[in-house]
This record gives C-alpha cells, sequence and structure tokens, in this order.
C-alpha cells in the first residue's frame, strides 16, 4: 500500500508525502516543522517514517521549515549544491546530502528521478519517485513544459502537476506589471490552460490521478482550476491540494485507488 497527500502546497508552503507502510519521503519542506507534523497528524500520516526530504529550489515556500524537521527528527536532506548555497543559512541543515540534476537516487524502497526544469531558482528541479511498481510526480514551480518535464509525466502514474493561474484573473488582478510578467514568464508558472494542454499531450492509459497543486490565492480558484480539467475527468481522477491544509490521502493498492480524509 502506497499513501501520497499534498501536506501543504501554494505560494505560503509546500510539502508533499509519499510513503508506504514502513518508510515514507518528503518533497519540499515550506511550512513549519509544527505544521507538517500537525497536519500529518490529521491524516494519520507518521514522521517516524520520514527518511528523507527532497527539495525542489531555494524559494522559502519550499525549504523554510527543512533544518528544524531534518535536526529534530533525523531525517536526510537531499538538494543540488547551487540550491543549498543559494537558500538562506537559516533553512540549512546540519548535514545535507547533494545531488545533480539528472541523478536517480535511492533511499529504501524509493527510487527517485530528479530533472531540471525552468523556474527563477538558482537550479530548480523536479521529482518523478517510484515505488512498488508505481510512479508519483511533483511537478510544480514551472515557467514552461520542457522536454524533461514531458518525458517524466508522460512516466507518472500519479501527479502533482502546477495549475497556478487563470490567466483572466493574473491579468486583472492587484499584481504589478512586473510580477505579472514573472509570474507568466517561461521561468514563472504554468496556468491553468498550459497545465490542460501540457496533459492533453499524454498518450492515454498510464496516468490515472492529478493533483491540480500550487494553485495561486490572487489569481486563481480551486473551481476555476478544476473546471479546466473537467474534460479529462473521464481519463483521470482528478483532485484539488490546499495552501492551508492537507489534501486527501490517495492510497494505491496493489489492485485499487481509494481516498482517505
Amino acid at each position: 500500500m502506497i499513501q501520497v497527500c499534498a501536506i501543504a502546497s501554494g505560494s505560503n508552503g509546500n510539502c508533499y508525502y509519499i510513503g508506504n507502510e514502513k518508510e515514507a519521503i518528503l518533497v519540499d519542506a515550506g511550512i513549519s516543522r509544527r505544521q507538517i507534523l500537525k497536519r500529518m497528524r490529521e491524516m494519520r500520516l507518521d514522521i517516524a517514517k520520514v527518511k528523507a526530504v527532497f527539495i525542489s529550489h531555494e524559494h522559502s515556500d519550499h525549504i523554510k521549515g527543512l533544518r528544524v524537521l531534518c535536526d529534530m527528527h533525523g531525517i536526510d536532506a537531499y538538494l543540488t549544491r547551487d540550491t543549498l548555497q543559494k537558500a538562506h543559512r537559516n533553512y540549512h541543515p546540519e548535514t545535507a546530502q547533494v545531488f545533480e540534476a539528472g541523478d536517480v537516487l535511492c533511499v529504501g524502497p524509493f527510487t527517485v528521478h530528479t530533472f531540471g526544469k525552468q523556474h527563477d531558482a538558482i537550479d530548480p528541479t523536479s521529482f518523478r519517485v517510484e515505488i512498488e511498481g508505481q510512479s508519483i510526480g511533483v511537478m510544480t514551480d514551472i515557467g514552461c513544459a520542457c522536454d524533461a518535464v514531458k518525458s517524466h509525466l508522460a512516466a507518472c502514474d500519479h501527479v502533482f502537476l502546477e495549475s497556478n493561474y487563470d490567466e483572466r484573473l493574473l491579468e486583472e488582478g492587484p499584481y504589478p506589471y512586473y510580477l505579472k510578467q514573472r509570474v507568466k514568464s517561461d521561468h514563472g508558472h504554468l496556468s491553468n490552460r498550459q497545465a490542460v494542454e501540457l496533459v492533453e499531450q499524454l498518450k492515454p492509459g498510464k496516468l490515472k490521478t492529478l493533483f491540480l497543486s500550487h494553485i495561486s490565492a490572487d489569481n486563481n480558484r480551486v473551481e476555476i482550476a478544476m473546471k479546466a480539467f473537467e474534460h479529462l475527468s473521464n481519463r483521470y481522477r482528478i483532485l484539488p491540494t490546499n495552501r492551508y491544509a492537507p489534501s486527501e490521502v490517495l492510497i494505491i493498492g496493489e489492485e485499487q485507488l481509494a481516498l482517505f480524509s
């Protein structure tokens, strides 16, 4: 049995859980240790199972809980050398495992494929995690769908995929011009439309579950993002994530998918 959950997903913090009965990993730790533990307890997930945290990039909404979480619980941190050097020293754990984008890392039963992406960070990385015959992607903070993103998405059974902004809401919203340009640039974020187009290019058959992730509080709405994907709901299970609370836990068994909330 595999459990998958977005502990937090949004510009105020990101953290994603992937685990089986005995071990687990996190991707990103962008909320406080206290909040990570609180939300995990709400979903009956055990921090003692977590063996590693993989960090996608140095922005605080992906790394600010890393040091305290890892140092207090003896959890290994994995991030690129440039990300570690660029990150604020308050976020540095006592020890860190350094990798390069493109490396394949093995942690217990997890095989973690790392790959570069386009985002306005020093060395941004996404991840695809293989465990017990399932492949789970965490693909957020993506300015555009590069070849690496497309290739790894095509290999996923389940994915946390960015659906950050609605184009109309961004244009009419309160952000200053320079920030609107940053968000929609090739080193910013994926819009609902871009995320839909990316998924529409997939060949049917392998992908089963889409978690719509990193949904903007100012430039998007959960119902707008879900509506954009509605025509694909006959092909995929489509689930929203939440910036203020954990998502439903997706339970992946040998012959079934279930949800716990």
